[in-house]
This record gives C-alpha cells, sequence and structure tokens, in this order.
C-alpha cells in the first residue's frame, strides 16, 4: 500500500466501523464516536509504526536523493588486488549512508501518521468525557425509573397484604 493508500485506509476503516456499530447499537451512538476515534488513532499510530519499520521500502521516498554506490578500486591496475578491503569497507559505509537517507526520508511520512494519531486522541478525549457523562445520566434516570417502579411493586404489596387481612378477617367471622 502506498502512503495516500494507507491515509484513506484509516479513514475508510474507521468510518465504516462508525457506520456499522451506529447502525447495530443505535442508542449507543457516543460508544460508537469515541470507539470509531480510537481506531482512527490507532490505525493512523500502526501506519507510522510500520513506516518506520520499513524505512527502506521505495514507497516512502519523496523523490529526493538517489542511493549512492561507491566506486570500486579493486579494478585499478597493478594495485587493485591489495584495494579489495577498502572496496569491502566503502561498500559498508555507503550501504549505511543510504539507510540513513532512506530514514530521513522516511521519518516525515511516519511522522505525518503519528500526529494524525495524535490529533485524534486529542478529539477523543472530549468524546470521552460526554459519553461517560451520557452514560452517567442515563444510569441515573434508569435508577430513578427503577426506584419509581419498586416504589409501586412496594406499594401494590401493601395493597395486597390489606385485601389478604380483610378476606381472612372476613372469612373468620363467617
Amino acid at each position: 500500500m502506498s502512503r495516500d493508500e494507507l491515509r484513506i485506509f484509516s479513514w475508510v476503516a474507521a468510518a465504516f466501523f462508525a457506520l456499522v456499530a451506529g447502525l447495530w447499537r443505535p442508542r449507543r451512538l457516543h460508544w460508537t464516536a469515541l470507539g470509531s476515534a480510537l481506531l482512527f488513532a490507532a490505525l493512523n499510530a500502526g501506519a507510522g509504526i510500520y513506516v518506520l519499520n520499513h524505512f527502506s521500502d521505495p514507497r516512502w521516498s519523496t523523490g529526493g536523493e538517489p542511493p549512492l554506490s561507491a566506486p570500486s578500486f579493486s579494478g585499478t591496475p597493478v594495485v587493485g588486488q591489495f584495494l579489495e578491503p577498502l572496496d569491502s569497507a566503502l561498500n559498508g559505509v555507503v550501504g549505511g549512508v543510504n539507510e540513513f537517507l532512506a530514514f530521513k526520508q522516511a521519518l516525515p511520512v511516519a511522522l505525518d501518521f503519528l500526529a494524525v494519531s495524535g490529533w485524534a486522541l486529542l478529539v477523543a478525549f472530549p468524546i470521552a468525557l460526554l459519553a461517560a457523562s451520557i452514560s452517567y445520566s442515563a444510569a441515573r434516570r434508569r435508577t430513578a425509573e427503577f426506584e419509581k417502579y419498586r416504589a409501586t411493586v412496594d406499594l401494590l404489596q401493601d395493597e395486597l397484604e390489606q385485601v389478604k387481612r380483610q378476606i381472612s378477617s372476613g372469612n373468620s367471622a363467617l
């Protein structure tokens, strides 16, 4: 996947999750919004880590400097065979420089993904506060309704006991 495809994938996956979870549990849209924001943050963080783990991949280069190549001294007449260790050392140094340049080119791409992940986490914080307050108010409402039903049940039990006493006192008088 290219960097644009990774960027689009995280948006599409978060939107798909929000849509499916929103349709599946429409009364919990606040938690769905939080979940999709956290999913978006996690996908972008994962993409940033993927870029850093595969920094030598040419997909992350911005078309900057081409890879370096070391000159070969082993083909030099007369002394070429004595310069073969120098070729090996130069190839090692040039390989290290090429890896550094590849990392230098991949780092801004990874930081872009990690920055978007940070922004998503920043957005997720107020969503989490909102979701928690909505859930708290819903729980208080359910508790109040339960207490109202409990009071009604207690009242009905008292009335039932009074009716039983009246029936039993009426039967004993006969």
